[in-house]
């Protein structure tokens, strides 16, 4: 794969924005497709109403005039002639714009019509006419690098760069699909709906053949690869189970026992334990661990975030004070990660908690027999290689949070085994819901107070804004500056958001788990599975941004314990789709809702993030095109050797 660095025009600032947004080489950059486009053809003017969204084109008569509110504010004027009509064109903090529209200046207004004053309130502006209907891509940016910036680079880099088509030569006759280079230069570059659709039918079909043909191929390689060999008798671990201060569900148990039989068993264990939040998931984990050990095999457990893997680390340490543990995060002092990975070698550590630091290079295990991963983290062919373990292959288990439907999940993980916990342990309260629209915040208000003055805490989710982290940031920053407004007298407030480093961030949270603080306004970044015990309430507001799973993961923040739990969502929109969130909180129940609602993406959270957030496809919308990838890529699974096989899945390792 090239490196950024390849493409001229480039400097080393703007390869670290790219990277910001998980672009770190050519093909990163080529498969990072737009989440939407604007298309603009031109309005007829003469079957407008007031009010209405409007593209019109002309010349400007004027030299714009610019007034100035304030140091944030200001608006611009001008007269644009349509050869029709003249109209008033008013457009909001765009002054820096004014010394470059002359007059008789072509112009392209997109905005808002206002039939009384005949004016055009421009929410964007192009310069030319517009000549024939134009599709415009639009990428998810960050602070640094705009959506503009980023479709000018990849168009340059299009005009050189070659791109490698997954999808046998056969496949692609009998499909009658474009050529690969070429759907990528329409996708970024469309001139028409009808060749963009060409476009996103190939880079769809090739994203989800790549994606069934690992799980095809690590499904039959899990019935050649013999797994390893332990003789762990279950009275040891009944006897540990028995120890444990509370009980176990009926579906924990049988987890456990799907656990155990696979790693007592010839094959390698590949099984996905789902739960809904609060189930009890992690300790399921921990009891792998342990039979694990008492079958003399280190154990890794691999966490989304450092905050995560840390509460893990404190919780396991509780559980086995006579193991020893290891925590291996990003950020340690030269010594402590030297002698770390030195006691990881010679197999003096048991169990090592961590993140995706666990499969660095520099990381050697004596034995490593099982590999847990929670959350986001799904191991991929290339990622199974990048482990260091003296000729073992381990037995892997994955952790999901949210509940996938039945038929999906039959497919998604075809190559895998699921165990479901669907009950909540006993004693463990439901989480109450309510809606409310804006206008009803000083009722949320007082039910805040009010848990605060039992000594509990809160959290206040901002509103979620995709297209913009900028934009996100400033939601939070003024959230919390209202918050403080109206309980800085009270208590201590803290700020989480994503542009925070880790350092900060655990920081934060370490001083609201611990009751430093007891408001916590944040963005989405809240961890999921982070456990503080005195969370009793979260509000979270503009809930209609959200999908239904998202929102029942963050309702999953409160009500962890016995205390009972409030979840308040804030929306003046969509109230209809959110009364589901008030009328159960069963999250196998939920995510059948979203996924017919939203399709998968709400359902796998943001996008560029995990092994089901598929760059272009939808696995709701296009489930009949996986289905056919899936039968596809087992076909071809026959028809090729094993050496291609492993070489094909090394070059596309970028798609795991």
């Amino acid at each position: 794969m090239k490196d950024l660095a390849q493409i001229k025009g480039i400097g080393i600032n703007t390869i670290k924005y790219l990277n910001d947004l998980g672009i770190y080489n050519i093909e990163d950059l080529l498969s990072y497709y737009p989440f939407r486009y604007d298309v603009y053809e031109k309005t007829d003017m003469n079957h407008v109403n007031d009010g209405d969204h409007i593209v019109i084109d002309g010349v400007c008569e004027n030299n714009p005039n610019v007034y100035y509110f304030n140091k944030k504010l200001n608006k611009m004027s001008f007269r644009l002639n349509t050869g029709k009509k003249i109209y008033n064109i008013t457009i909001f903090n765009r002054a820096y714009l004014k010394n470059k529209i002359k007059p008789a200046m072509g112009l392209t207004i997109i905005g808002k019509y206002d039939a009384q004053h005949n004016s055009i309130v421009a929410s964007n502006l192009e310069f030319g006419l517009l000549l024939k209907p134009k599709i415009v891509p639009i990428y998810h940016s960050n602070f640094k690098i705009n959506s503009k910036k980023i479709h000018q680079i990849i168009s340059k880099t299009l005009e050189s760069a070659s791109a490698y088509d997954y999808i046998p030569d056969y496949l692609n006759k009998e499909y009658k699909f474009i050529d690969k280079n070429k759907a990528l230069k329409i996708i970024h570059n469309p001139s028409s709906l009808k060749e963009l659709k060409q476009a996103q039918n190939k880079l769809k079909y090739e994203e989800l053949f790549v994606f069934m043909l690992k799980m095809n191929y690590l499904k039959s390689n899990n019935k050649i690869n013999l797994g390893l060999k332990r003789a762990v008798d279950f009275t040891l671990v009944q006897n540990f189970i028995n120890l444990l201060p509370f009980k176990l569900t009926a579906d924990q148990l049988k987890a456990v026992k799907d656990i155990y039989y696979d790693l007592t068993s010839s094959k390698q264990m590949n099984r996905l334990l789902q739960g809904d939040v609060g189930s009890g998931k992690t300790i399921v984990s921990f009891i792998a661990l342990y039979i694990n050990y008492l079958s003399g095999y280190q154990g890794a457990l691999m966490a989304p975030t450092e905050i995560l893997a840390i509460q893990h680390y404190n919780n396991i340490q509780k559980l086995f004070p006579n193991l020893k543990i290891g925590l291996l995060k990003g950020k340690l002092k030269v010594k402590e990660r030297e002698e770390l990975l030195k006691h990881i070698s010679d197999g003096t550590i048991d169990i090592i908690i961590g993140t995706h630091a666990l499969i660095s290079d520099d990381v050697v295990y004596k034995n490593l027999g099982l590999v847990i991963t929670d959350e986001q983290h799904r191991f991929g062919v290339s990622q199974r290689g990048n482990l260091k373990n003296k000729g073992i292959v381990p037995d892997i288990l994955y952790m999901s949070a949210t509940p996938i439907p039945r038929t999906y999940a039959l497919t998604l993980y075809g190559d895998m085994d699921i165990s479901s916990i669907k009950t909540v342990p006993k004693g463990r309260k439901e989480v109450k819901t309510y809606l409310k629209k804006s206008q009803e915040i000083k009722d949320v208000l007082f039910l805040m107070l009010n848990e605060l003055k039992k000594g509990h805490q809160v959290y206040v989710v901002a509103p979620l804004i995709e297209e913009s982290e900028k934009i996100d940031l400033e939601n939070v920053m003024t959230l919390y500056e209202k918050m403080q407004k109206a309980f800085g007298k009270v208590c201590n407030l803290g700020l989480l958001h994503g542009k925070m480093t880790n350092k900060e961030k655990e920081q934060v949270m370490d001083d609201f788990k611990t009751g430093k603080t007891k408001i916590l306004v944040s963005t989405t970044v809240i961890e999921v599975g982070v456990d503080v015990e005195k969370a009793t309430m979260i509000v979270i507001f503009d809930a209609f941004r959200f999908g239904l799973s998202a929102l029942h993961q963050l309702r999953g923040r409160v009500g962890r314990n016995n205390l009972e739990g409030f979840c308040v969502l804030i929306s003046d929109k969509e109230t209809k789709r959110l009364k589901i969130l008030t009328e159960t909180n069963d999250g196998f129940k939920i995510s059948e809702e979203d996924f017919k609602l939203r399709g998968s993406g709400d359902l796998f959270g943001v996008r560029q993030s995990g092994d089901m957030a598929f760059k272009i496809a939808d696995i709701k919308q296009d489930f009949d095109l996986l289905l056919q990838a899936k039968k596809d890529s087992a076909d071809y699974l026959e028809k090729i050797d094993d050496d291609y096989l492993k070489e094909l899945l090394q070059v596309s390792s970028n798609l795991d």
